[in-house]
């Protein structure tokens, strides 16, 4: 018997149901693909495990997959997720756990149909690993903050409208106690974005100075000195939306088999064993994030999102040395013939571009969201329940602790 489907059989039907009857009264191949996907948002097909009035109808999250096969079918247009990744995965679900209602209904559907793109201001030159450590001040200033500081590897800075900020409102207290989580406009004066060239030769990634940005107390989420707990909710969903792997073969493990398929000259025993040992490793990633989604869809991020992340660095990291170990010297060649130094296409693309570009690419995985030995530690400490490391500074005043 399958179980899943008879508990969700129902709403599977009315879900299908629905969906057909909103493509009867919206048709994609008429109307403006920025009204069809606010149809969308309203209709409650946007996210379905949000709430309703939120582009959600309270649904499982697994019945996504019945909006968006639908909607492929029809040839609806999509909200472009591979350039706002930051804001679907991260910024939405910690505005719809910590957000005032005003917030939501301000910033969750202009976020969905891609009309604002968001970036993430949390890395500092001295709080990367050690977030919590973060020098970045907001100060009290009326009704509203002013921002001073500097904030650096900020994918798609140059690209965003708002973004999620986390900075030190009191330096009197422990460091994890003393943060606010703010929303900030990136098109606000004080505001200033400079790209940072990676080994890839692009520059995804940036610096970003803020000075005497005014942020209003109206965009702060959380309260004040919460910014800790908020920041942790983000970061949860954020490594479980880097390592996002829905369908079986996709990303550089697809890749992988599909080069292994395509060129039998190239085989041999131990590279079989290893292909086959990454293959299924890969699918037990792909089907625990599955789970570990369905948590977080129902508001439980936790700990284990450091485990997928973790396992999805190695993986990728694996999987695209051992491609380069198949192909070879054609792993060397350039997809243009122009070399690494060349300005790239500023978003990441490790299925669509070449098997250098995925090797030097896939290198950033066990940094970025969180270096793995960082994950190493939360794994042991908050999964397994080891002891701690010794930290001298966790409860003394942020501003007596070294920098």
């Amino acid at each position: 018997m399958d179980l899943d489907h008879d508990v969700h059989a129902g709403p599977s039907a009315d879900l299908e149901k629905r969906v057909a009857a909103f493509l009867d009264e919206h048709d994609p191949a008429t109307m403006d693909r920025l009204d069809f996907l606010r149809a969308q948002f309203d209709a409650g097909l946007a996210w379905v495990w949000f709430p309703e009035g939120l582009g959600g109808l309270g649904l499982p999250q697994q019945l996504q997959g019945i909006v968006d096969e639908a909607m492929s079918r029809a040839g609806a247009p999509t909200n472009r997720p591979e350039t706002n990744g930051i804001g679907l995965g991260m910024a939405a679900p910690t505005i719809l756990a910590f957000g005032t209602d005003e917030q939501k209904q301000r910033f969750l559907r202009p976020l969905w149909t891609g009309e604002e793109i968001w970036c993430q201001l949390f890395s500092e030159p001295g709080a990367g690993s050690d977030l919590a450590n973060v020098a970045t001040r907001a100060v009290r200033d009326g009704d509203g903050w002013v921002v001073n500081g500097q904030k650096v590897w900020t994918s798609g800075a140059h690209n965003a409208r708002l973004a999620i900020l986390v900075a030190r409102t009191d330096p009197d207290v422990p460091k994890h106690a003393g943060l606010t989580y703010f929303l900030c406009d990136m098109t606000d004066p004080g505001v200033e974005i400079r790209p940072l060239r990676q080994i890839t030769g692009e520059a995804e990634f940036n610096e970003v100075f803020l000075t005497d940005v005014r942020i209003p107390d109206t965009q702060r989420l959380g309260a004040e000195g919460q910014g800790w707990k908020v920041a942790n909710q983000t970061l949860n969903n954020e490594r479980v939306s880097i390592g996002r792997a829905a369908v079986r073969e996709t990303g550089v493990v697809g890749v992988l088999a599909r080069t292994w398929r395509e060129r039998p000259e190239l085989r041999t025993s131990d590279l079989h064993d290893r292909v086959l040992r990454l293959w299924v490793d890969n699918e037990v990633f792909r089907v625990t994030g599955q789970r570990l989604r369905q948590k977080l869809a129902q508001g439980q991020p936790g700990p284990e999102g450091s485990a997928m992340k973790l396992t999805f660095a190695r993986i990728a990291q694996e999987a695209t040395g051992l491609e380069l170990e198949l192909l070879g010297e054609d792993g060397l060649r350039y997809e243009d013939g122009q070399g690494w130094t060349m300005v790239r296409p500023d978003r990441v693309d490790f299925a669509g571009r070449d098997a250098g570009y995925r090797y030097l690419r896939a290198k950033g995985n066990s940094i970025e969201g969180g270096t793995s030995e960082i994950m190493r530690n939360v794994v042991a400490e908050r999964v397994l329940g080891l002891p701690g490391e010794h930290r001298v500074d966790k409860d003394r005043p942020w501003k007596e602790t070294a920098r």
